[in-house]
């Protein structure tokens, strides 16, 4: 019994022939040259790379600083706080 595809006891996929890969393009280059690309690779995309200006950089910084700064005392005040209470509760 057939269908539009092909025999039910033999379907579509084992029809073909299948051809060892042989590794594509890899296989045939060296390690000095695919570590060659790689680094072509990363100065291309590092090329695409929209880099901030000199006032953008100064800004983020500048917020990035007293972001950690606020975030340090609001650490230390809550650390003070907890060794105040288990002083108190433990006397």
């Amino acid at each position: 019994m057939t269908d539009a595809v092909g025999s039910i006891d033999m379907p579509d996929a084992q029809d073909e022939e299948k051809k060892p890969r042989k590794g594509g393009k890899r296989a045939k280059k060296g390690p000095l040259k695919r570590l060659a690309l790689f680094y072509r690779q990363i100065v291309a995309e590092l090329r695409k790379v929209v880099w901030p200006t000199r006032s953008q950089l100064t800004t983020y910084t500048t917020v990035v600083i007293i972001f950690v700064v606020v975030m340090i005392g609001l650490v230390t005040l809550i650390d003070f706080g907890l060794d105040e209470a288990a002083g108190w509760v433990f006397g």
